[in-house]
């Protein structure tokens, strides 16, 4: 067998988030009616390998996923977790998404559900009821953040994943990634409860009355 030397391939330089953005709601509409079909037939994981390209191709560090809307029928999340250095490309295509519809719309950041007491989490054998969980928040109103302890009764009963997911999904449903992620600071975890907890809504409310504060 000949060896041959592999020629060195420059990597091609970043066109910039607005170009990549560009391309990637192109390549959406080309394969948005195959979205549609398989979501319509319940089956998103015949999509999932070209989307996850399509999203890569935007940047290899962002996430997504496919939810159902809050207004619209079904909601397309692009997300770089609060990473700063994904924001310009999450802002790109934010900014050159089409206008939501009643079929679609578009969320650069997880959004907060609309009442995080209704939802019930399936973790393992357990299902978790959030409007069981206590919170207790601590303001610092010079910095603009707030430091949390979260708590629920099966807390004890979790494997450290678990628990780990019980104690920031919770946040992440009431506030939305991006609220958390500007005004939360420090977040643990409490597998008793402590004295002076609220609930989630209260806490959606102190957070953002902070927020409003900031302004």
């Amino acid at each position: 067998m000949k060896w041959r030397r592999r020629r060195r391939v420059e990597a091609a330089p970043d066109p910039g988030p607005e170009v990549l953005a560009e391309r990637f709601w192109c390549g959406w509409q080309e394969m948005l009616p195959e979205v549609a079909a398989a979501l319509g037939d319940r089956e998103p994981g015949r999509v999932e390998d070209q989307l996850c390209r399509l999203v890569a191709e935007l940047h290899p560090r962002l996430h997504f996923s496919l939810e159902r809307g809050q207004r619209s029928v079904y909601a397309l999340v692009v997300s770089g977790q609060e990473d700063p250095e994904l924001r310009a490309y999450t802002d790109a295509w934010k900014a050159s998404a089409p206008p939501d519809d009643p079929i679609w719309e578009f969320h650069d950041s997880v959004p907060p559900v609309p009442d995080p007491t209704l939802v019930t989490v399936n973790l393992g054998p357990h299902r978790i009821a959030l409007a069981d969980v206590r919170v207790v928040a601590q303001v610092d109103e010079a910095a603009g953040v707030v430091d949390v302890a979260v708590h629920h009764p099966t807390m004890v009963d979790l494997e450290p994943a678990a628990r780990s997911a019980m104690t920031f999904l919770p946040l992440d449903a009431t506030l939305g990634e991006r609220l958390a992620g500007e005004r939360l600071r420090r977040v643990e975890t409490a597998v008793t409860e402590p004295a002076g907890t609220i609930g989630l809504l209260e806490l959606r409310d102190l957070v953002r009355k902070l927020a409003s504060l900031q302004l």
